[in-house]
């Protein structure tokens, strides 16, 4: 007997992101979905198991319905409901062809709170937080407020007497811990039948856990306005209920919704090569492309933030390939040329210059990079921070989400050329808030010269700001450093545009990939400024790389000192006599899973480079872990982040070597 098939709250969020993947998500075995399917380090990388065991924890009266399937926890739900008063944990109703289970539900006569968790952060002092400035619902919110009106909307026809109230309930950005160790209260593990749970660690009682970092935010405001059409300064076409009824009947009957196209098609995860790609099959069938035409670079993957909405309309006006744009559709009304180096609009044009003459011939402006050069300090410092922003804080005083810095490398090239893996921090200690520590580390690694500090991206600077604005919580009675690391740090950073105060840094840091962006560019990496895309381009087109590290000269008793590899060549060829990504040299944090795997549960995308490094730490803080794993993960977190930083000492040499 074949599974019924429900339209339940995820499915339904699935489908305002992309209707035509209802069609995809039920057929793993013929689709393959690129997304990671296991739950285990989604629930680390996302946080939600977490918040969502310490919002029942503020319910305490509550009883857990922790079935699978949907018979069993209908039958438990409904006979808890005939109750006068009942708080319940992920109740299960059924409507028509929609299921659902509501994260915690509470029934006082004939009121029902539907009260949805979610582990995201939340300011604001009411619903209206969740509005843009147009006071319509703002995109980024959008998802889990559809969430919240298709659950009521399932309630309110179950319950036709009741009043029905829905929340949201969130991280409280502005709360701040009572207690040490909160944290470590709730610890997720992997049950033997694949589901996860969330083990509670001591005392967690209300009085316990301290002052609330959870708040509910009542929504059925904007729930309302969702159900009449009036959340969009464009009203849909089709009304709350049809939509649903649309989406319903679609995956109940296995029928598929006309695709329609756009710039969200490029991250969609049934794209393959080894299955059925539905990806593919949207385009073929909504673009009329051939097979060949997957060949051809298309506008999807054209470089650039902040271009989805001009991606949409080139798609929507057929120009579905890079050749088919002119420089007037990236920039109609573009300004002034940069001092020195490409602009955002030659840095697109070169890219699809680059794609229609089908050159693979790097593009490098030496004169701009040398006259960056001059003012170069020597010795060179090249720096990566690993870090981390936990929904639940370690330590009392802390915000959910607050920035953590748990790990950097450093390596460290003179002006003679010799280079060396310098030093590197690691902090894998549970319960443990390791940000001031690793500022002094940070601190006595580069206070020996006045040398020029690299970095990729602008995450170290942001975590510089971060660490400082920390640090003026504090007085030097409680931290008697307190005033030497809020100067190390404004002297190797400068002030964000929101900062309350203003400094710029003799040794401000300087940003590699800005000048990547500004006088480099390698159609090998596909428009990607990522260092784990651009290192394996450097490597493929430099002789001088080739021929330096393709013997083992780098290891702690080598030539080049590393502080954890041994006799390692970096240049290793594969069958078709390209360089290896030195990347894929490195043993995988977790079995079976690459960190191309792991990208996929990282929200922010300024993080995704450092996600495996950013999981793989909440795996040490929030799971059971052997003595052994345990080590093996810190071995591996160490080389993940040594070799960022042997990256960009290799991208310097290779820009330094083009004569």
């Amino acid at each position: 007997m074949s599974k019924p098939r429900y339209l339940t709250k995820s499915r339904f969020t699935l489908a305002l992101d992309c209707p035509t993947k209802l069609f995809y998500t039920q057929k793993k075995d013929e689709y393959p979905d690129s997304k990671m399917e296991d739950q285990f380090l989604e629930a680390l990388a996302e946080g939600g198991y977490q918040v969502g065991a310490l919002a029942k924890c503020y319910h305490p009266d509550g009883h857990d319905i922790k079935k699978g399937g949907y018979d069993g926890p209908l039958q438990e739900t409904n006979n808890l409901m005939q109750k006068e008063n009942v708080t319940i944990f992920e109740a299960a109703f059924l409507y028509d062809n929609l299921f659902i289970r509501a994260d915690i539900l509470v029934k006082k006569g004939n009121t029902i709170d539907l009260i949805e968790v979610k582990s995201k952060s939340f300011a604001e002092k009411d619903e209206t937080g969740f509005l843009n400035k147009s006071e319509f619902l703002d995109s980024g919110w959008a998802p889990y407020l559809y969430d919240v009106a298709f659950q009521k909307y399932v309630l309110l026809n179950l319950f036709p007497g009741y009043t029905i109230r829905s929340y949201l309930m969130l991280a409280d950005k502005n709360a701040k811990a009572s207690i040490d160790g909160l944290n470590q209260k709730f610890m997720i593990k992997e049950k033997e039948d694949g589901y996860l749970d969330v083990s509670l660690s001591g005392d967690t009682s209300l009085s316990a856990l301290g002052d609330p970092i959870l708040r509910t935010i009542r929504v059925d405001g904007i729930v309302g306005r969702i159900f009449d059409g009036t959340h969009l300064k464009n009203p849909p076409n089709t009304s709350f209920e049809v939509l649903i009824q649309t989406y319903s009947d679609a995956y109940k009957n296995d029928e598929k919704i006309y695709p329609i196209l756009g710039s969200k098609c490029r991250d969609c995860e049934f794209q393959s090569d080894s299955g059925k790609s539905g990806f593919k099959e949207c385009w073929k069938q909504a673009a009329l492309f051939t097979d060949e035409d997957f060949y051809k670079p298309l506008t999807l993957h054209l470089w650039g933030a902040y271009m989805g909405n001009r991606k949409d309309q080139f798609i929507k006006g057929e120009k579905y390939f890079l050749e088919d744009l002119e420089r007037t559709d990236i920039s109609p009304n573009e300004k002034a040329h940069l001092k020195s180096g490409m602009s955002h609009v030659d840095r697109k044009m070169l890219q699809i210059e680059k794609a229609v003459n089908q050159s693979n011939e790097t593009y490098f402006d030496k004169a701009g990079f040398a006259d960056e050069k001059r003012e170069f300090v020597f010795p060179l410092h090249f720096i990566d921070f690993e870090t981390s922003a936990v929904a639940i804080p370690f330590t009392k005083g802390r915000k959910p989400y607050e920035g953590v810095a748990f790990q950097y490398s450093h390596h460290i090239m003179y002006e003679d050329g010799k280079v060396e893996h310098k030093g590197q921090y690691l902090n894998s200690e549970r319960g443990v808030f390791p940000n001031f520590d690793f500022a002094r580390a940070l601190k006595k690694e580069l206070a020996d010269d006045d040398g020029t500090i690299f970095r990729w991206a602008p995450h170290e600077n942001t975590y510089m700001n971060i660490i400082y604005n920390q640090l003026m919580e504090y007085n030097t009675d409680e931290i008697p450093d307190k005033d030497g690391l809020c100067d190390f740090i404004k002297l190797i950073s400068h002030s964000k545009k929101d900062s309350v105060e203003f400094w710029k840094g003799d040794r401000d840091m300087v940003d590699l990939w800005d000048f990547e962006k500004k006088y480099y560019y390698s159609p090998i990496a596909g428009g990607s400024n990522s260092i784990k895309d651009v290192l394996p381009a450097v490597l493929q087109e430099s002789i001088f790389l080739q021929n330096k590290y393709n013997k083992a000269i780098y290891g702690k008793t080598n030539q080049i000192k590393s502080l954890n590899f041994d006799n390692m060549a970096w240049i290793q060829y594969d069958s078709a006599g390209k360089p290896e990504d030195p990347y894929k040299l490195l043993p995988p944090l977790f079995e079976g899973i690459d960190e191309e795997q792991l990208k996929g549960y990282i929200t922010d995308l300024k993080l995704a480079d450092g996600g495996a490094a950013m999981t793989a730490y909440a795996k040490m803080q929030f799971s059971e872990m052997s003595a052994e794993e345990k080590n093996r993960v810190e071995k591996g977190l160490l080389r993940y982040c040594e070799l960022d930083t042997l990256a960009m000492v290799m991208i310097y040499e290779h820009w330094n070597s083009l004569k």
